[in-house]
């Protein structure tokens, strides 16, 4: 039987191995991506990838777990992280933890991630005490982006990239086994990871993270405008849409469908 990576192996790669990490929101991209990568992050981006939303704002707990459960059941391998959406662990630590014990409890799931550096902190250790692995979130945070301005990378100034260590430290000592770093100055992701015991996983951030991860439509070249950051590892959607064009082509002309696709009842 496959074993899948746990908590302590993904802790245990401080240094090591870079750690393999991608979005995945659906069954069928779960099993493609299954032997291949080390984390599984269910994303809150999936409200502007797969919904269409102008943030991941809107997304709600209920998408996150419909969507954890899909990618945890249609996998064996690699440890599956969910977001918690903005609104689901702000308010107070018992809410965060009521709200992380449902995406764990009724998605499979190994972990959460969240948002936040020393303001979540506290909370951040409420729920590693009460037996929910959490992975941290520092720098250009998505859920925030009315505060930031826009999407705009981080650490620019020394006060800046001074915060985001604090940040990054203070999330560390709170019991988080990995933290993402996003959008950052590479020097100072590069700084934060050679200050801190856990893996960092960066995006946008510094080829010295302890691991990286892009969202899987952006490098597959699904979606439309992609951050800077990102490379295309492939160009689908030309792909897609030239097989769309042809199967059009052939309904329109009556070749699709062909004998070999109609059932006739004949036996052989």
């Amino acid at each position: 039987m496959v074993k899948r990576i746990t908590v302590t192996d993904i802790a245990s790669r401080k240094g090591g191995v870079p750690i393999v990490v991608l979005t995945c929101y659906t069954a069928p991209m779960a099993r493609i991506l299954d032997s291949h990568v080390d984390i599984l992050l269910v994303g809150d981006s999936l409200g502007m990838v797969l919904y269409g939303m102008d943030s991941t704002l809107p997304v709600t707990l209920d998408m996150m777990i419909a969507h954890g459960r899909a990618v945890v059941s249609s996998s064996l391998r690699p440890l599956v992280v969910v977001d918690m959406p903005f609104g689901s662990y702000q308010s107070s630590k018992e809410d965060a933890f009521n709200a992380c014990a449902r995406v764990m409890a009724q998605t499979g799931a190994q972990a959460i991630k969240l948002e936040g550096g020393r303001e979540m902190a506290e909370t951040i250790h409420f729920l590693i005490e009460r037996g929910i692995p959490v992975v941290g979130h520092v720098g250009l945070m998505p859920q925030r982006v009315n505060a930031l301005g826009g999407y705009k990378y981080q650490g620019r100034s020394d006060a800046d990239a001074m915060t985001i260590l604090q940040d990054a430290l203070a999330v560390a000592e709170a019991g988080a086994f990995a933290i993402v770093i996003e959008g950052v100055k590479e020097e100072v992701a590069r700084h934060i990871t050679g200050q801190l015991r856990i893996p960092t996983i960066g995006i946008g951030a510094s080829p010295a993270c302890d691991g990286q991860v892009l969202v899987i439509d952006d490098m597959l070249g699904i979606t439309g405008h992609t951050p800077s950051f990102v490379k295309h590892y492939a160009h689908l959607s030309e792909s897609i849409e030239q097989a769309v064009k042809t199967y059009a082509e052939e309904v329109k002309n009556r070749t699709f469908p062909s004998a070999e696709y109609c059932f006739t009842g004949k036996k052989g």
